[in-house]
């Protein structure tokens, strides 16, 4: 699918055209509606049509024009879009035209609107529209034709043609990102682990990513005994995977983003049930995250210093599994006492953290997890868990996921629920069993690892995968989520 901007688009194939509440005509729509001798309003009479979002209507043949279809999309309220809804409106778009060939979009007049100008919230369109394509189709071998967009051409009538493009360029960058954190959060673990995960960040030098993949022996060397730990009962062999984007100004301290990256999880010794563990292959979503958004940012060439740091394992059961009851000693000398080994992520990351901020002193930390089942009880699928130790971090944050539609909601860090990890026996324990509140006590645990750098932890055990396919701007599956939100919080916080 290629996407075009242009202010005489060739009238041909099929158009697409907005409807506001109260089936009020835009501008450019009430064009067509008096070349084709009001027919536009007579198909919404008879379909009962009003303009709701996410309504539709077709017209075939339609008279007094050269196109074969028009579809009449609802907006909704004109006064109420915000370019994050255009991109919701493009995502639903997409949905409706696919099995189409060539198409024209054209939004280009619509009254009412806010603060937004035409050139603005047709790239935006565009980029939804995009983001809504992404299917993962790669291991289907029968009637994969049925599946697939046949779309070939997507045109977007546009007066100001070349400042859309310059902004969907950008947004193209992001969208990339996002892509390829769908990919690798849907492959499956016989594919990704964490050499090939290694393997593939090291393609990301290219376009001017610096690549680093520590093995077991580096690990040892480093004293990272939480990683090497989770991962001993695989005959795949742990990883840390260091990427750097350094575009920005030389004294400015970097960015550093963490990422678990649990290629399979069954638990370990402590093994999972087995109804629903194939999902397990997404408990690298962090990870994900994190390579995505490197990507994204050296694609756009970012005037920013982040560097991103993913711990890489399986947890397997085995007879060289760690189990119950052992004691790891960490990089940073702490010590964890291992109650559960399906408590794996945050001790990974307890490795990835300390090393991070040891060697990089980054200005702000943030790590992502699917780290706890707990986040789902809280907040189901709709948010994001975020804690912090740094309240202008975790503002800026939450305001960078309400604006991009990624929502995180803040859970509390306090001493009193940090008393719960403490061990009877080593520094700290993996689980706080009986206490509750599981998703804040596994953020208590990671921020005796963060040795007071500003630092976030964003628990997206419930969004990096969508199991019922409803969202506007992705199918069922992989999400992407937190490529989104973190390049909006890097761009308006240090660009």
């Amino acid at each position: 699918m290629k996407i075009h901007f242009s202010a005489t688009p060739d009238e041909k194939g099929v158009l697409v055209l907005p409807v506001c509440s109260e089936k009020t005509l835009t501008t450019a729509s009430a064009v067509y509606e008096n070349q084709t001798y009001g027919h536009l309003s007579k198909a919404m009479d008879a379909a009962n049509f009003s303009g709701k979002t996410g309504e539709v209507v077709r017209l075939y043949v339609p008279a007094g024009t050269t196109y074969n279809q028009i579809i009449l999309i609802g907006i909704g309220d004109a006064s109420a879009l915000t370019l994050q809804k255009f991109e919701e409106i493009g995502g639903n778009i997409f949905k409706t035209i696919e099995k189409e060939i060539n198409v024209v979009i054209d939004f280009s007049a619509i009254q009412k609107t806010k603060n937004m100008k035409p050139f603005e919230w047709t790239a935006h369109l565009a980029a939804g529209l995009e983001l809504r394509s992404f299917k993962f189709l790669k291991y289907k071998t029968k009637n994969k034709e049925t599946l697939e967009s046949t779309l070939e051409n997507v045109t977007f009538k546009v007066s100001e043609d070349s400042l859309a493009q310059t902004i969907f360029s950008q947004l193209q960058a992001v969208t990339e990102g996002v892509f390829l954190t769908r990919t690798l959060v849907s492959e499956p673990p016989n594919v990704l682990y964490p050499e090939s995960m290694g393997d593939i960040a090291k393609t990301l030098s290219k376009i001017g990513l610096k690549v680093e993949v520590y093995n077991k022996k580096d690990l040892e060397r480093l004293g990272m005994g939480g990683l090497i730990g989770v991962g001993q009962g695989s005959a795949k062999e742990p990883k840390l995977i260091v990427i750097q984007w350094l575009n920005g100004p030389k004294d400015q301290k970097p960015v550093a983003l963490v990422g678990k990256g649990i290629t399979f999880d069954t638990g370990g010794i402590s093994i999972k049930p087995a109804a629903n563990m194939e999902h397990m292959k997404y408990d690298m979503g962090g990870s994900g995250v994190v390579i995505g958004l490197m990507k994204t940012l050296a694609l756009r060439k970012a005037k920013v210093n982040v560097v991103g740091v993913m711990a890489m394992a399986e947890n397997m059961p085995s007879g060289t599994a760690y189990r119950p009851s052992d004691i790891l000693t960490t990089m940073s000398g702490q010590t964890i006492e291992v109650q559960n080994t399906d408590a794996e992520g945050r001790v990974i990351l307890a490795d990835a953290l300390w090393y991070t901020q040891d060697r990089f002193k980054p200005q702000t930390m943030i790590d992502l997890a699917t780290l706890t089942g707990a986040v789902g009880v809280a907040l189901g699928d709709q948010h994001a868990g975020l804690m912090s130790n740094n309240h202008e971090l975790a503002a800026k944050l939450l305001k960078a996921g309400d604006d991009v539609n990624e929502p995180m909601w803040r859970l509390p860090l306090t001493e009193n629920y940090d008393k719960f990890m403490d061990s009877d026996v080593a520094d700290i324990k993996n689980i706080s069993a009986g206490s509750g509140a599981g998703t804040i006590t596994a953020g208590q645990f990671l921020q005796r690892f963060v040795n007071n750098t500003p630092w976030a932890h964003i628990d997206i055990a419930f969004m990096a995968w969508d199991k019922v396919g409803n969202k506007p701007l992705c199918e069922k599956g992989a999400t992407g989520y937190g490529v989104r939100l973190l390049n909006k919080y890097i761009k308006d916080s240090f660009e």
